[in-house]
């Protein structure tokens, strides 16, 4: 399995949209900016047919290190997770199909 980057991205959109590399490079930066800033501001970002990216946030815990066995704090925090859209699951599970 290997792995889409950014500059695959990039690509791909130069190709398909028939643009210069550099103009789809700003559109992809522009484009991980604004969701970036939406999610810093605490909002959750919903991108229709595609999915939903929301915050959560996480108490304190108690943590192990696994190498020594001490126990510490694992502090309070926010974290993001996605979940995808109907249509994007029914969309990967008819690749695994064919």
């Amino acid at each position: 399995m290997s792995t889409l980057t950014k500059a695959d991205i990039v690509d791909n959109l130069a190709r398909e949209l028939n643009i210069h590399r550099n103009h789809a490079k700003d559109c992809v930066e522009s484009f991980f900016t604004i969701m970036a800033r939406e999610l810093i501001a605490g909002k959750n970002v919903r991108i229709s047919s595609f999915g939903k990216f929301n915050l959560r946030d996480k108490a304190a815990r108690p943590g192990r290190n696994p190498k020594t066995g001490e126990v510490k704090m694992v502090s309070a925090r926010r974290v993001v997770s996605f979940n995808p859209s109907l249509k994007l699951k029914n969309k990967i599970a008819e690749g695994e199909n064919s």
